[in-house]
């Protein structure tokens, strides 16, 4: 990208609206603005003052394309740090196209993907993490990441870093200056300051390392598969969480044959939740594929809601299970139905020990007070409801919140998102741990000084004070025209 001409793009989403916004940003963008706006008060807009807004008309020749906004934003006063013009002007797509094309023709080119934000990192106004957290903002789709994006563009988790980098750098400045005095063996840098610095870099390193497993499901929605036999009422518990008919629902087993999946918003965090095919034994080709990808969704699933149906266990199937007939050994087939649903349970845990799992008993409406009761005691941290009538949907939500974080986003803890970020710190940590080691068994200062160079490499691939073309260029693809 040449970075030093002046670029225009529409800054709102495309298509018809009230308002639409068109942004110059370069050396020439008051002069290019200059030439086509005309103040209603005579004005020249490249010598009016920075952060002034203006009503004139745009001009074509003598034809006139639109009465507009002119807002005026001058280096290094700006979003990117150039001259920038922003034209707020009627949302029609014709007259938004043919602004633009005026700008063109007037000497300024489309801006690529990114590119403000792009020229705002190059000019010093953001660092690469918080230009980042700019797609996040924007991206953001519950107030969980809206608060995660917000914290990360302030500089929060830039500036602890920083802090860190700049602490190590100091170190690593003294250790350098000891190998021009290499003859004298003199040590500038104290070893016992040096280690305990490097044990604190280690811990807050392996605190915002830990914190990836909670930004990352914050950020982009928690995966919960409902899963269960077929008929238990999966898709019915589906449509009651969404408060629409998302899938269809029927008497006839094994209806669901592939999974479903949706988003809603549950106390400001994202939640995916995917319902899928009803897992038994079957012959059916198709419904086998639709039971083999649900066991795929429960591999990528943050929680597994196992779903069974209440009304088919009936209350001497739990009298046996508590009091099992000695002649029979408790294998009464009218305790089949909650032994199977035991063994399913177990085989869950024991296949997903990771994954936090509710077991949650539907169609309650059914059922009396006892029945209830008595089946809670033969499963633990059993939850009840009714998929059909609503009764404990909304108690569910609210369990499913527990298995979230969110104390850190409450406490404004720094929490780290975006996977290059993650990738950079787990390097930084082993670099750190090789210092570590290295001061531990007396190492050289010439040989530390290699390990906290590359430590301070992946502090700085994060903010960005090293990075390369093609390291940007994947970054801010991302991104939309306009930003």
């Amino acid at each position: 990208m040449i970075h030093n001409d002046t670029i225009v793009a529409l800054a709102t989403p495309s298509g018809a609206g009230a308002i639409a916004i068109i942004r110059l940003s370069g050396n020439e963008a008051l002069s290019i603005a200059s030439e086509l706006f005309q103040s209603v008060s005579g004005k020249v807009l490249k010598n009016q003052k920075t952060h002034t807004i203006h009503l004139g008309h745009i001009k074509d020749g003598d034809k006139t394309l639109d009465e507009v906004l002119a807002s005026v934003f001058k280096n290094p006063n700006s979003y990117t740090g150039e001259d920038v013009v922003e034209f707020s002007c009627h949302g029609s797509p014709f007259i938004q196209q043919e602004i633009i094309q005026l700008c063109l023709r007037k000497g300024a080119r489309m801006a690529e993907a990114g590119e403000f934000t792009l020229r705002a990192f190059l000019n010093g106004k953001m660092d690469l993490s918080q230009a980042e957290a700019v797609a996040d903002l924007i991206a953001s789709e519950s107030a969980a990441s809206h608060q995660l994006a917000i914290q990360q563009m302030r500089g929060g988790f830039s500036s602890e870093i920083q802090h860190l980098r700049q602490e190590l750098l100091n170190f690593a400045s003294l250790i350098e200056l000891e190998l021009d005095f290499a003859e004298e063996d003199v040590e500038f840098a104290n070893r016992d300051e040096f280690d305990r610095l490097l044990k604190r870099i280690a811990q807050v390193l392996k605190r915002l390392i830990d914190s990836f497993a909670t930004g990352n499901v914050l950020k982009n929605g928690i995966p919960v598969a409902i899963v269960g036999e077929p008929n238990v009422g999966k898709s019915t518990l589906l449509n009651a969480l969404l408060n629409e008919e998302r899938a269809i629902v029927s008497d006839i087993a094994g209806t669901t044959r592939d999974t479903i999946e949706d988003e809603i918003t549950l106390g400001g965090v994202g939640f995916r939740f995917i319902d899928t095919a009803g897992i038994r034994e079957t012959q059916d080709t198709i419904e086998g594929m639709g039971i083999k990808k649900t066991f795929e969704k429960i591999g990528q699933a943050q929680v597994v809601v196992y779903l069974f149906d209440a009304s088919h266990i009936q209350n001497s199937e739990l009298r046996i299970q508590e009091h099992p007939s000695p002649a029979k050994g408790g294998s009464s087939p009218q305790g089949e139905q909650l032994t199977r649903i035991s063994i399913e349970i177990e085989k869950l845990k024991n296949k997903y020990p990771q994954k936090p799992l509710m077991v949650v008993a539907n169609k309650v409406d059914k059922l009396s007070d006892t029945h209830i009761t008595n089946l809670k005691s033969q499963i633990p941290s059993l939850f009840t409801l009714s998929a059909k009538t609503g009764t404990g949907v909304e108690q569910l939500t609210t369990k499913l919140l527990d298995f979230v974080n969110t104390g850190a986003l409450r406490n404004d803890e720094t929490i780290v998102t975006n996977t290059r970020h993650y990738d950079a710190l787990l390097k930084a940590l082993s670099e750190i741990q090789k210092v570590q080691q290295g001061l531990d068994s007396g190492l050289s200062g010439d040989l530390l000084a290699i390990d906290i160079r590359q430590a301070l490499y992946h502090f700085g691939e994060i903010t960005g004070e090293i990075s390369n073309d093609e390291l940007l260029g994947n970054i801010f693809a991302n991104f939309c025209i306009g930003k």
